[in-house]
């Protein structure tokens, strides 16, 4: 490691929260052009540790340019590489974690890992590299079997040119990681959601390194990002259909061929009984009550998210879990209303149940693609839609007919703890997210406020 005498220590900086509380003491210091930066809870320690930084630089001890610190001062800790430790992360968390949950810490670890990766000759290519660390790096089984040739190659050079992952206590390599978590490569901004979960993600794998002793404490703790864009979890009114454009889009989507009619009962699922895509794939037709005609009750106890072989683990696309924030077995009870129990009983006359059961499939009898059902989805607002409306965000993902569902039954006066139930949601949830969602419910809303005065438009 390049070494040199070139250094300034500076005195120590307390660190106060919003209401002028010292959280934290700060030991800043400069080793050639770089700064270098780590945080104690007590002064005492920050003390300590400026002393011994001095007490190198008397003695005439030169201090590594990557560490910043001097040779006696370098700890085991310092020497462990970040995409080593991310890797091992990476592979405590696999056997536990659903498969789109292990998809989210690869894409959040990608996003952040080029912070820690050295440039300099024989750099492979970004796309590369981020391909390498998708494909193999942070896939387990994948790792386990022979890596390709040029893949070896990315893969080594990232281990070889890791920075330790001590240095994310450096106040430079703090800022580069909340540019990499909130901004884009192309310089756009990440939406509020994404960003979120990156943060998370990345202040997990800090608290698991001071788990395996290689921090002492996690830096993230303390650290306000003002950069994080700004969002709540509050439905877009705009995105959400009313009953008309709801009805048009789903006879839209039977018009496309060919696998249009077989799906328009898979999105009216979600629109008339407020199912989620992954909960109408897996739903057997043992669970549904059905009535000739009229009310009838469908049971939702299981879900089979799309994640893609690579995170499944499997030969499938999607994996089978339990319903979302509930234990595995533990079900739902949702009514279905007349209009969908018609259009379920048309859809099982002409289509029969696939080897598991299931109402919906796709046309070999194997669970619903979604590469298919959203090439259908887009085609039905293209055909649907007029150019304006198609260019807006009406309906711009399947969800949105969810959304309108669960809007619809409070517009419609239902108890809120009732419609919480049927979604699967907290009521708290509920009226975060839903309540104001449907379009023209402050139309609604004026016409009741006329009748209850009297007043005549």
């Amino acid at each position: 490691m390049p070494a040199s005498f070139d250094v300034s220590v500076w005195n120590i900086a307390p660190r106060k929260n919003a209401k002028g509380k010292v959280t934290s003491y700060s030991v800043r210091w400069r080793v050639v052009r770089e700064e270098f930066y780590e945080s104690f809870k007590v002064r005492a320690q920050a003390d300590s540790f400026r002393s011994d930084l001095i007490s190198a630089q008397n003695k005439g001890e030169s201090f590594d340019t990557i560490t910043g610190l001097p040779a006696s001062m370098e700890r085991r800790t310092r020497d462990e590489p970040w995409v080593d430790l991310a890797c091992e992360y990476i592979d405590r968390k696999w056997p536990d974690a659903a498969a789109t949950t292990r998809q989210t810490l690869a894409e959040a670890l990608i996003r952040v890992t080029p912070v820690f990766l050295q440039g300099g000759r024989g750099k492979p290519d970004d796309r590369d590299i981020r391909s390498a660390l998708r494909g193999w790096a942070f896939n387990p089984p994948k790792r386990s079997e022979e890596v390709p040739v040029v893949v070896k190659e990315v893969l080594d050079w990232c281990s070889r040119n890791s920075l330790p992952v001590s240095m994310v206590q450096e106040r430079r390599m703090l800022d580069a990681l909340e540019k990499a978590v909130t901004t884009k490569l192309s310089g756009e901004k990440y939406a509020p959601s994404v960003a979120r979960k990156t943060r998370s993600v990345l202040s997990g794998f800090l608290t698991y390194a001071v788990k395996q002793e290689v921090l002492d404490t996690n830096p993230l703790g303390d650290e306000k990002w003002t950069s994080m864009p700004k969002g709540n979890r509050t439905i877009d009114p705009r995105t959400v259909p009313n009953p008309v454009q709801a009805r048009t889009l789903l006879a839209g989507i039977r018009e496309i061929k060919r696998s249009g009619p077989r799906l328009e009962a898979f999105f009216g699922a979600m629109y008339f009984a407020a199912l989620r895509p992954e909960e109408a794939a897996a739903l057997p037709v043992s669970n549904l009550d059905l009535p000739k005609k009229g009310w009838g009750e469908i049971y939702v106890e299981e879900a089979h998210p799309h994640a893609g072989r690579h995170w499944t683990g499997t030969d499938q696309a999607r994996e089978v879990r339990g319903l979302k924030s509930r234990s595995r077995g533990e079900g739902r009870l949702v009514p279905c209303p007349p209009e969908l129990t018609a259009l379920l009983h048309r859809h099982l006359t002409k289509y029969k149940p696939g080897e598991k059961g299931l109402v919906f499939t796709g046309e070999r009898g194997e669970d619903v693609p979604k590469m298919t059902y959203m090439r259908v989805w887009r085609a039905g607002r293209t055909a649907t839609f007029s150019k304006e409306v198609a260019a807006s965000r009406l309906c711009r993902r399947p969800y949105s007919l969810r959304h309108a569902a669960v809007s619809s039954w409070l517009t419609a006066g239902v108890d809120p703890a009732t419609v919480a139930r049927w979604a699967g949601q907290s009521v708290a949830v509920l009226l975060e997210i839903y309540a104001a969602c449907l379009h023209g419910q402050d139309v609604i809303s004026r016409q009741r406020i006329d009748e209850f005065f009297g007043w005549k438009g």
